[in-house]
């Protein structure tokens, strides 16, 4: 399955924010990183945390069309 990660600056953190919009039942903002690519680092080992913990009993949220990983 494919989910979206969104990469936002913060001024008010002065660092980039992570949120995932297929999981915000869950948690939001999900991580954060100095730079972008350590942001999508961080996004992407979040993901993999919460889709192997989902996958153990719980739903996975559904997937929204046109949105990738």
């Amino acid at each position: 399955m494919k989910y979206t990660i969104v990469i936002q600056w913060s001024d008010e953190d002065q660092c980039f924010v992570v949120l995932l919009p297929e999981f915000t039942d869950i948690m939001q903002p999900v991580t954060h990183g100095d730079t972008y690519d350590e942001a999508l680092k961080n996004a992407q080992e979040v993901l993999e945390l919460l889709v192997s913990a989902l996958k153990s009993g719980e739903p996975l949220p559904p997937k929204r069309f046109g949105q990738t990983l």
